[in-house]
This record gives C-alpha cells, sequence and structure tokens, in this order.
C-alpha cells in the first residue's frame, strides 16, 4: 500500500486494519460533531442553505437539516427584519370604523341609508339596506406622524409612531369560520397550514427547549374552527402551534412525577422512542407518529426551560403594572402580552395571542357595551408590550400585528351593531421592519370598501413572511407531488408597509 498522506492528487489507503479503523472512527466522530452543530444552528447544513429552496428537491440543503431536526433554526431567503412574530387575533371582528379608520359621513348620515352613489354589498345577513349607525368615539391625532386613532385605544394611541396602519384589507370571509380560517391559513377552506406553521417550518426556532410556535387564549374558548386554525394541515404536526394554558401552568402536565429521577425518565424516554421508531419503519409518512416522537424530546426538554420561562413572578411590579396585570379588567389579556415578551427573549419564532377568544368580538348587537369592555381589556396590555419591547431593545427585531377575520359594516344590525365586514377593514402591523408612523391604503368615505390599495390576507400574509426573511413564491412544501406555498400562488408583498 501506499505511504499516508496525499501525493499528486492520489489519496492514500489504510496500511493496516489497524490503521483503516482509526481513519474510520476518527471521521464517524466528525460527521456526529458537524451533525450536532447543524443541529443547533451554528453552522449550515450546506455553502447554499441561505438560497431559496424548495423542501422535498434533491439535495435541497434546508430539507436535509429539517431530518436532523425539524425544528432546527434556519436561514430564511434573505436577512430577516424580524427573528419573531407576535400576532394579536381580536376573535370576532372589531369595528375598524370606530378604532382605526375615522369616517366622519358615518355620524353626519347616520339614521339615513347609504348614498345612492355608495355600492351596497351583500352580507352573511342579507343585502345591507340597513341605516348608518353612528360610531360614539372621540378621535385625536397621536405622535408626530399625526395618526388619528379614537378613545377607545388611548393606550396603545401612544406608540403611534411606530403603527403602520393597514386600511385597506380585503378577506374572502363571510362568516367567522371561514374568516378566522383564511386570516390564519390564507384560504377559508379548512385544512391548509397555519401561518405559524409556515414561519416555523420555514425557519426553524433558536430555542429548541421551547416550541417554535406558541398560542395563548385569553379564556378557555376556543375560536371558530377550534385548534385546527393553528394546525399543520398537510404538514407534518411537528409544525403546529402549542397552546398555553391559562393561569399559574401554562403547560400541563410537565412537571416529573417525584419518584422518577431525571436519569430514570431519560431511559424511559429512549426506550419508548425506540419502539416509537421501529413501528415508523414500516410507516413511513406517518406525521402523527414522528410529530409525538419529537413532542416527546421536546416535552422532556421543557421541563428544564419552560418553568422559568412562564413565571411571571419574576417581573417587577412595575412591569407587570405597565400590562395591566394588578387590574381585573386587563390581567387576562396582560399576562399573555407579558409571556409573549418573554417568549420572545427565549427565542420563541411565533406567537399568536387571541382577545375575545371564541367571538366575543363579534358585536352585531351591544357594540357600546361589547367593544368597551373588549378594548379596555386589549388595550393597555398591547400598548403595554409595544413599550417594553421597545425598552428592552427588542421591538425593532419583533414583528407585531394586530387584527380580527374582517371589519364591521358602517350600517347597523339590530339598531346598535354592526355586521360582518370583509371588503374593507384596518390592521396594523409594529415593529420588525415595519414604517412606523404610516398609512397604507384607504377604504371608501364610509368605510365600507377598500378603493386604495386594497390588502388582501395572502398580501398580509406574503408581508409578514417578508420581515421574517421568507419569499413567500419561494416556501415551498411539497404535498403528493404539488408544490404548496403559505399564499396559495398569490399573494403579494405590501411594500409601503416596509421602512
Amino acid at each position: 500500500m501506499s505511504s499516508s498522506g496525499q501525493h499528486g492528487g492520489h489519496v492514500s489507503l489504510p496500511r493496516s486494519r489497524r490503521d483503516f479503523l482509526q481513519r474510520a472512527g476518527g471521521g464517524f466522530g466528525a460527521l456526529a460533531l458537524h451533525s450536532l452543530l447543524v443541529a443547533e444552528g451554528l453552522v449550515p447544513g450546506s455553502a447554499r442553505a441561505a438560497e431559496p429552496t424548495a423542501a422535498g428537491k434533491p439535495g435541497d440543503p434546508q430539507a436535509a437539516l429539517r431530518s436532523l431536526n425539524p425544528l432546527a433554526a434556519r436561514a430564511g431567503h434573505f436577512t430577516a427584519r424580524a427573528k419573531s412574530v407576535i400576532f394579536l387575533f381580536m376573535d370576532g371582528a372589531p369595528s375598524h370604523i370606530d378604532t382605526f379608520d375615522p369616517k366622519p359621513l358615518v355620524n353626519q348620515f347616520a339614521g339615513k341609508p347609504l348614498p345612492q352613489s355608495v355600492e351596497r354589498v351583500i352580507t352573511p345577513m342579507g343585502v345591507s339596506n340597513n341605516p348608518l349607525l353612528a360610531s360614539q368615539r372621540k378621535w385625536q391625532k397621536y405622535g408626530q406622524s399625526g395618526l388619528e386613532i379614537s378613545d377607545w385605544y388611548p393606550h396603545v394611541a401612544q406608540c403611534a409612531d411606530d403603527l403602520c396602519l393597514i386600511r385597506s384589507c380585503v378577506s374572502d370571509g363571510l362568516n367567522h369560520v371561514g374568516g378566522v380560517c383564511q386570516m390564519n391559513t390564507g384560504s377559508i377552506l379548512a385544512g391548509r397550514p397555519s401561518l405559524g406553521s409556515w414561519v416555523t417550518y420555514g425557519l426553524g426556532t433558536e430555542n429548541q427547549n421551547l416550541p417554535g410556535f406558541v398560542v395563548l387564549l385569553d379564556n378557555d374558548r376556543e375560536p371558530p374552527g377550534g385548534n385546527r386554525v393553528w394546525g399543520t394541515g398537510f404538514m407534518p404536526a411537528t409544525f403546529q402551534g402549542t397552546r398555553f394554558r391559562n393561569g399559574k401552568t401554562p403547560v400541563l402536565h410537565l412537571a416529573p412525577p417525584e419518584t422518577l429521577d431525571a436519569t430514570q425518565q431519560r431511559y424511559k424516554l429512549d426506550y419508548v422512542n425506540q419502539l416509537n421508531r421501529k413501528h415508523l419503519e414500516t410507516r413511513a409518512g406517518d406525521f402523527d407518529l414522528e410529530a409525538r416522537i419529537a413532542a416527546y424530546e421536546l416535552a422532556f426538554r421543557m421541563q428544564a426551560e419552560a418553568p422559568a420561562a412562564v413565571d411571571l413572578a419574576e417581573e417587577t411590579q412595575a412591569t407587570q403594572a405597565l400590562y395591566g396585570l394588578d387590574d381585573k379588567a386587563t390581567a387576562a389579556f396582560g399576562r399573555n402580552c407579558l409571556l409573549a415578551r418573554r417568549l420572545v427573549e427565549r427565542g420563541v419564532r411565533f406567537i399568536q395571542l387571541y382577545s375575545g377568544s371564541g367571538s366575543q368580538w363579534d358585536a352585531h348587537t351591544k357594540i357600546e357595551e361589547n367593544h368597551t369592555r373588549l378594548c379596555r381589556a386589549s388595550d393597555k396590555p398591547i400598548a403595554g408590550l409595544l413599550q417594553d419591547l421597545k425598552t428592552r431593545g427588542l421591538l425593532d427585531q419583533t414583528l407585531v400585528v394586530w387584527g380580527g377575520e374582517f371589519g364591521r359594516t358602517p350600517m347597523s344590525e339590530k339598531g346598535d351593531g354592526r355586521d360582518h365586514n370583509p371588503y374593507g377593514f384596518t390592521m396594523w402591523m409594529a415593529g420588525g421592519g415595519v414604517a412606523g408612523g404610516t398609512v397604507v391604503g384607504a377604504t371608501d368615505e364610509f368605510g365600507l370598501k377598500a378603493v386604495e390599495n386594497r390588502a388582501h390576507v395572502r398580501d398580509l400574509h406574503a408581508t409578514i413572511l417578508e420581515l421574517a426573511g421568507l419569499d413567500h413564491t419561494q416556501t415551498i412544501y411539497m404535498h403528493q407531488g404539488r408544490p404548496e406555498r403559505p399564499t396559495v400562488n398569490e399573494g403579494r408583498v405590501l411594500d409601503d408597509v416596509l421602512a
């Protein structure tokens, strides 16, 4: 055999069995080290890891990295402006013309039908020919930007220069089930992955000891459509949202039995996973089983970090008061907003908070009573979140999104309420990469329809993904031979939203 080393471009062969074993052992050790470094996100899986790729495509480095660890932190298609996303979802649809989109003509024509010059629309309740309902709100300009915001959100108004109001949003959902489904998944039809799942699928998460996608409800009622609105549809369940419960123990059954020490539990988990993986060998593509294996591992790791992450007692009284934890009216949503900040600090990728979970913002009647209560419950906590993130230097790298599944009509329903309005409504964004103190788009003079720079739900999703570092046209999951994208082959980035 030739001597060791390289000469003239030729690789030497082992001189003995001992030499062969020594080289092979060292090589396997290097492979193991590289695998661990990739899983921790310390080195890329390939020099091309940051390039747009399609999952499942031969030679796809991102797919190879997912096979090592589905939730490993990965590079996006370009540099992310926001490392984390906090989606504040107002379940039931708040009235845009009473919060962030003033329409003086609604009051001027109150009690009368829409003028003939304004096209009427068909709503779930029938043809909208009811008289206009006056808004009781007082409006004021805030900040150097002079954004107009109503007296229902006085605390959020103090953050006006950080907000980008998108006043021309459009949805296809006429009812709550379809509307909530589309705002979460891009489609009014169930069965597609949620936006949080797409973000986690595309980027993984920076903290392997906590879920990459967390869902927080402010009560025990689920939104229309149930937990599938934070599900993964046709993608592996590994990327679905993990719901944290209300109260002192957001994660149930996390503490191990006192009679079981960590070593025993590790042996037990390894044995269960061994059985599961053997079972999986004959059932390739069983996503539920793959997710269960990953969930066991995540639960084991969470036992060390999750209790500290959800322990709000670590926060000062001043911080708790900033979020409204000292007020019964704001405590529930304030607790979730504070928890969201703590999760962002720990590298969780996507956190979704539901206000009024169970369609409580749905004000077909008594809108004054309904929205007064819910705006008060959410106003101070949201403002506290924005201010706290900014003080800690986290707002620039955290995208905060506010809105519901659609808006509400300027016409009255049942005399003192407003009907669904997916034809034109307001959402806002703040933080990571957003142009603060700006207004994008507009509805008509009565707030009924978007007439300028229409922003469909899929446009909103494309923009959120863009800010997170993902090209929505290149974020792909192959399903039954079809390349699936988060915006269903539609959507455009709202450039005016970007700083």
